[in-house]
């Protein structure tokens, strides 16, 4: 039994690029999902995906200009990002459509831009990189840039949080203490931005955003308290991207989609058996004498 745990568990690890790989995976793991669950909260799930498209075309620009340099694609893709966010709340403001009608418009530009370019530029192969990542390539540099940009995401949230807590619950008080809320909300997404950047190299530009949302969405299911939410999410988090890559290892699986179909899992086995809006949940309550209490 220690012998089948020692090569299933710690054997990987023998090899550095595994090392570096699930050291990338937890890194992004503890920045993503609190991200994701305050998306959740303020009903943007959906801009995620909408941002992590917008950082495609600066990312490309940096691949066509310095080719698989991370740093000089990353700051692309910040730039692209925030240019993007922007440029939606923008025309939102100045034409009255709400912002995520402004930001699925400026994502869908956003990929076919980026598409264009890195196909003009490089190869198949290359593209499929910029889409879907490697989290198994991930070197020294770029395994120092995630852990930066993940560890500024802490200490930004951190800061901001209980701002962020009281946005998503009633903005308009937040409004009257004076607090500047476009600020924090321009700050909040540029978190989701950075976050997205550091993310591409391991799992895509397509992909990235799985790893901030199905955790959050899977929390739902098991807690209705934010730091339960949180907690929970980073946790499934930590759990696919480890198991994602032991299973990709070991079952000779693309690391990036076996992270994210494990997560998937969890959010599916979530819906059918957790706490609260489950199916098992709806039974129960349905089945449970009138005026018994539900569960915390």
């Amino acid at each position: 039994m220690l012998e089948l745990l020692d090569a299933w568990l710690l054997a990987p690890l023998d090899y550095g690029f595994m090392k570096r790989a699930l050291v990338a995976g937890l890194a992004l793991s503890l920045a993503a999902p609190p991200l994701g669950v305050f998306l959740m909260l303020r009903g943007m799930s959906l801009i995620g995906d909408a941002m992590a498209h917008a950082i495609l075309p600066g990312v490309a620009l940096g691949f066509l200009a310095a080719g698989f340099s991370l740093p000089i694609m990353s700051l692309g893709g910040i730039l692209s990002g925030l240019l993007v966010a922007v440029l939606a709340g923008s025309v939102s403001q100045m034409t009255g459509h709400r912002e995520d009608s402004a930001m699925a418009s400026f994502f869908l530009i956003s990929l076919a831009a980026g598409v264009m370019l890195v196909s003009l530029g490089g190869s198949s192969v290359d593209l499929t990189h910029v889409l879907f990542g490697s989290i198994l390539a991930v070197d020294t540099t770029a395994l120092l840039l995630i852990a930066a940009i993940s560890s500024l995401i802490v200490v930004i949230l951190a800061v901001i949080f209980r701002a962020l807590v009281v946005e998503c619950l009633d903005p308009l008080f937040l409004r009257g203490q004076g607090s500047p809320v476009g600020l924090v909300h321009g700050l909040f997404l540029g978190l989701v931005v950075l976050n997205l950047t550091a993310g591409f190299q391991t799992l895509g530009t397509l992909m990235a955003v799985g790893l901030m949302m199905l955790p959050a969405t899977t929390a739902r299911f098991w807690s209705q308290r934010l730091e339960g939410l949180i907690g929970i999410a980073i946790l499934v988090a930590l759990v696919a991207s480890s198991g994602g890559l032991l299973l990709s290892y070991h079952l000779n699986l693309p690391s990036g989609p076996a992270i994210i179909l494990l997560a998937g899992a969890a959010y599916l086995l979530s819906a059918l058996l957790g706490r609260h809006h489950s199916l098992l949940a709806r039974y129960r309550r349905r089945a449970a004498p009138l005026g018994a209490p539900e569960p915390d």
